[in-house]
């Protein structure tokens, strides 16, 4: 008796799409972005005297939104591959 899953077409099984280093890289970027703006409202909310540093929070955010910028534009217009 031939088994149901040996008759199957091998090419029609659907492939898992693999992430890749920049989908990764996407998801660590928004990720820490969020786990620092959650750090900062209960670091406000618990030390109401006193402020997280304006540079801190300038170039973080000025990283990491730059980050995903471009990594969203060589998404988008596919420079990655070279194109």
């Amino acid at each position: 008796m031939i088994d149901a899953r040996l008759k199957e077409d091998p090419q029609k099984k659907s492939k898992k799409k693999k992430a890749t280093v920049l989908d990764k890289y996407v998801i660590f970027s928004l990720i820490s972005v969020i786990i620092f703006t959650i750090t900062a409202i209960i670091y406000q909310i618990l030390f109401p005297g006193e402020q997280l540093s304006d540079s801190l929070i300038t170039c973080f955010y000025a990283l990491f939104g730059g980050e995903l910028y471009m990594l969203c534009m060589i998404k988008k217009l596919k420079l990655k591959g070279g194109n």
